[in-house]
């Protein structure tokens, strides 16, 4: 058995299961997207965690790993997101003042929108994670997903250009555009604020846990600390980590109330 198992013949029909599973698993992603790729090896990069490019080649440089994972494809994918739905947003609320603009552009593109469709689209089972993210439950993890989901769209920006990514980015944003306001994305550490305020309680703090990635490419967490109750963000600064923390304790406190009226 040992010996047929490591048979050329066995080998080659093993990794011709690997390339089908995989070809399967990149067209089921492009359907979900509504855009199919003219180069498969683009989207299979953006879906590749630094953590499962450093478990496949160990002992290589970090030039050499950057070309097999997707951080590069994220820091162009955020800009590329960012500039889509700042357009769109100009162009749905041509009366609206730069405040609103800026608060509605800061909840489409915060990390807790980006994991949310992210996770509507089931993106977590198609990454690629080392062991370790694995066992953590990476597949789950709002700043994995939303990362990812930042390289896929990278990635066809690169494949397709500026009118493809433009036409995937509002098909796959078109609920979070279309429940776009100014109330609704609301500063949450000033709603925060108020909602203890209202119960007589003093002000959150807020202190960062941790950071890591590349200097170009940093996931912040940050905790958020009330009387009573504490709460954990990530994002791509400081500022949108407390902003996450903040969203985060806001819903805590939701529940909460809703408990309490059962």
């Amino acid at each position: 058995m040992g010996r047929a198992a490591n048979s050329p013949g066995f080998l080659f029909v093993c990794n011709l299961h690997r390339i089908v599973c995989r070809q399967m698993d990149v067209a089921k992603l492009e359907k979900l997207l509504g855009y199919e790729f003219a180069d498969p090896e683009l989207l299979s990069r953006a879906l590749t965690h630094r953590s499962w490019a450093h478990e496949k080649s160990p002992g290589e440089g970090e030039d050499k790993l950057r070309d097999t994972q997707n951080e590069s494809l994220e820091f162009v994918g955020d800009s590329v997101v960012g500039l889509v739905i700042a357009e769109n947003l100009f162009r749905r609320n041509p009366g609206s003042s730069e405040g609103d603009l800026t608060l509605m552009k800061h909840h489409l593109v915060s990390t807790a929108t980006l994991s949310r469709i992210a996770a509507g689209l089931g993106l977590g089972e198609f990454v690629r994670l080392g062991r370790g993210e694995e066992k953590t439950g990476g597949r789950e993890k709002s700043a994995i997903l939303a990362n990812t989901l930042e390289a896929v769209l990278g990635a066809v920006f690169f494949d397709g250009g500026y009118a493809e990514v433009s036409e995937c980015v509002l098909r796959v944003f078109e609920s979070e555009m279309a429940n776009a306001t100014p109330r609704a994305s609301h500063d949450f550490k000033t709603l925060l604020q108020e909602t203890l305020q209202a119960r007589k309680l003093a002000a959150p703090s807020y202190s960062l846990l941790s950071s890591e990635g590349m200097p170009h490419s940093r996931t912040f967490v940050v905790e958020a600390l009330w009387t009573g109750g504490r709460s954990v963000g990530s994002g791509k600064s400081i500022k949108s980590a407390e902003m996450m923390a903040a969203s985060e304790a806001l819903n805590s406190l939701r529940t909460e109330e809703t408990a309490a009226e059962k």
